[in-house]
């Protein structure tokens, strides 16, 4: 790599790493937001919800129009956006305020997130990207790992605002960095569809909030309606982009059995994560009786093993078939969420961090080759596309893991925990069928993707 590419790399990095992160920090701080703020649980939930919200709803149509206008532009505008949209988060003095910032910065992050894989594709040749989706994956797990140990970390030192207002010198270095560095690319020809972008938005929006009310317990009328809508919404957006050459909401590619069998994988073994990233942190402080501290250092396992071993099989995926590599490492995290769901009831720090420290390893094993198996299964134009599906699938498989972890603590209490963690280790099992499943057709969607490129 050049020093050019490399700076550019890093750009990518620091954006995707605050990205991630803010998906995860708000929900330590959110007890001390709302008393600062004067307002009810349930409605400061829509903090964590408005940011996932404007995340999923826009991450297809910005990789869509990424593809058009340059995944650099796009890049950076999302990039500029979400530090305005920072500051007005750190200065805000009501719920409604904070609110409608975390919506601007959930559009900004989405911005950052549909298109970095596909910038990642464009500074790394095709032998080579296994090492380049390593260190993006390296980058996610770790931050979204990390989330609650930097919130407990930062509101040890100052007040709640200082969690927006942090990132500020970091996105203003990636921006620094990445504004002469990022490679431009290759533009498609077709316009962009608006009233498409319109249908996708709402179909998504009404889908995330679907989820969170049902995990909220909200009345069952609220959910349904919800649920028509996104069924209605999508089904008028896929019968408007029926013919064309790449669809918002990209179908045509789900007929290809790698990028299908990927998807399925990544929304399952983030469903997966997601599960336990919700629920463990209430099993250490609730049921253990853990300090919000201990169950920082407690999680910390989990990332580490993401740091050590997602680079590393970055590299492995460039000489090994990803479904072999995905599939070893979703069984061991099965195989690590099943010993957190049988831990006993007192179980030692130690007894914790192994069983924590095997997860990560199973995940980080998965995550490099399974990102480089659903981009490498698109043909190159239609990398903005893929991309898109990347991030969607990661963020509907958290925010289905948290849906499910509301439903394990309505049924089964102070159990709940224990449960979450049985449907995660269900679920890890899934993806890594889905991923070996790849092994019987990996040829197909290389023979396609080689045919589109000539």
């Amino acid at each position: 790599m050049t020093a050019l590419q490399r700076r550019g790399m890093a750009a990518i990095l620091l954006a995707v790493s605050l990205a991630t992160l803010d998906t995860a920090i708000a929900n330590t701080a959110l007890p001390a937001i709302a008393a600062d703020l004067h307002a009810t649980p349930a409605a400061s939930v829509w903090i964590i919800n408005a940011y996932q919200l404007a995340m999923v709803a826009t991450l297809l149509p910005f990789a869509a129009l990424g593809g058009i206008v340059g995944h650099r532009k796009i890049y950076l505008g999302g990039l500029i956006l979400f530090l305005v949209a920072s500051l007005t988060c750190a200065l805000s003095w009501s719920l409604p305020s904070l609110t409608a910032a975390r919506l601007l910065q959930g559009i900004g992050a989405s911005a950052v997130m549909s298109v970095n894989t596909a910038l990642i594709g464009a500074i790394y040749p095709h032998h080579r990207l296994g090492r380049g989706f390593g260190l993006n994956a390296l980058v996610v797990g770790i931050s979204f790992a990390v989330g609650p140990t930097v919130a407990s970390i930062v509101l040890s030192l100052g007040p709640w605002p200082w969690l927006f207002a942090v990132n500020l010198p970091v996105g203003l270095l990636a921006l620094f960095i990445g504004w002469p560095a990022l490679p431009q690319t290759p533009r498609a020809q077709h316009g962009f569809d608006r009233v498409a972008a319109v249908l996708n938005v709402i179909t998504f929006a009404a889908l995330v909030f679907a989820l969170g009310e049902a995990a909220q317990r909200a009345p069952t009328h609220i959910v349904l309606i919800a649920l028509v809508i996104t069924a209605v919404a999508g089904g008028l957006m896929l019968h408007r982009e029926r013919g064309h050459p790449a669809p918002m909401l990209p179908v045509d590619l789900f007929k290809r059995p790698m990028f299908a069998l990927s998807t399925a994988t990544a929304v399952c073994s983030f469903a997966a994560q997601g599960l336990a990233f919700v629920s463990l942190p209430f099993y250490f402080e609730s049921v253990l009786g853990r300090s919000q501290v201990e169950t920082g250092f407690l999680m910390t396992p989990w990332s580490v093993m993401v740091a050590l071993l997602a680079p590393v099989a970055g590299r492995l995926s460039d000489r090994y078939q990803p479904g072999l590599l995905g599939g070893i490492g979703l069984a061991i995290m099965c195989a690590g969420m099943a010993s957190l769901a049988l831990l006993p009831v007192h179980p030692h720090a130690l007894d914790i961090c192994i069983r924590m420290a095997i997860c990560g390893a199973g995940f980080g094993f998965f995550q490099s080759p399974n990102l480089k198996a659903l981009m490498a299964s698109a043909p190159r134009e239609r990398s903005g596309g893929a991309s898109g599906v990347v991030a969607t699938a990661r963020l509907i498989g958290q925010a289905t893991g948290a849906a499910l972890v509301a439903l394990s603590f309505g049924i089964a209490g102070h159990h709940g925990p224990a449960l979450a963690l049985a449907i995660g280790a269900g679920f890890a099992g899934v993806a890594s069928i889905a991923s070996g499943l790849r092994l019987i057709t990996r040829d197909k969607p290389s023979q396609a993707m080689q045919t589109a490129e000539k």
